[in-house]
This record gives C-alpha cells, structure tokens and sequence, in this order.
C-alpha cells in the first residue's frame, strides 16, 4: 500500500492532526489494487472504549467520517463536507487490538461522492458498515467553513 502526505499533519485535528495531543494521529494508505480504497489501521485503546472493553460507537462513527473525507480528498479530488453518514453496526468492536478501516467511492453524482466502508477487527471480521455522501464545494468556501487552524 502507498502511503499518503497529510497535508494537515501540524494542525489540531482530533483523528488526523499530530498537533492534538489527545488525538488519533491516523495514517491513510492507499491500494493499488482496483477497486481503489483508503485503508487506516488503528490500535484502539483503553481512552476510547464505551462500556466495558468496547470501542465507543461514536469513536466508530469518527473513523469512518474521517476515512470517507480523505477517500473523496484523495480519489476524487477537492474539498467536501459530510452530507449524510449511515452506520451498521454488526458486533462489538473490542479495544487493545489493531482495527482496519477501509473506504471506496460507490459513485460520483455531479458534485455528491457516495461512499463505502467498512471496519474490520484484529481476526477480519466486518464489525461495522458505513455509507455516506460528501458534497464537494469550492476550495475557498471550504476554507470559510473550516476557519483558520489554531
């Protein structure tokens, strides 16, 4: 897999940023197999868990925005902001092992990216299903929206 350059690496983004020092930190790669995916691996510990040994659903929904921003940024270029994001959760996710996320475009429709992804455990087993669209805007109006980084 190809890594890929966050151009957003020093800001204070929870799931991204290297700069937040409660954060993430996530790396994206990309295959080079078609269809072509977004793929982060993640060690979930015990900071984020819910109850229990299980990884809080809205830690879950944070990675699969995440993946899908980056998969549109990334494979279909320009900006976007989440439109819809619908989530499956299928079983627990349990902390203290490595998790993979992955992401594809499903289809591009004028300026709407559908999109899939899945969230796999430490074995392979699907643990939870997303799908989402993004709707891509003009760089300058994404840069209003977003604000200045801190």
């Amino acid at each position: 897999m190809k890594p890929i350059e966050n151009p957003y690496s020093g800001n204070g983004c929870f799931y991204c940023g290297s700069a937040n020092p409660i954060g993430l930190k996530l790396a994206f790669y990309e295959t080079q197999e078609e269809p072509r995916e977004l793929v982060c691996r993640w060690r979930a510990g015990k900071l984020y868990r819910g109850l229990g040994q299980v990884l809080h659903g809205g830690i879950q929904s944070g990675l699969f925005d995440e993946i899908m921003g980056w998969t549109t940024h990334h494979l279909v270029g320009g900006s976007a902001v989440t439109g819809q994001l619908r989530i499956d959760f299928l079983k627990p996710v349990k902390i203290d092992q490595e998790i993979e996320v992955r992401c594809r475009v499903d289809e591009v429709r004028g300026r709407e990216v559908w999109l899939e992804a899945e969230l796999k455990d430490a074995a392979g087993r699907v643990c939870a299903r997303a799908r989402g669209s993004y709707v891509l805007i003009a760089e300058e109006r994404f840069r209003q929206l977003m604000g200045s980084p801190d």
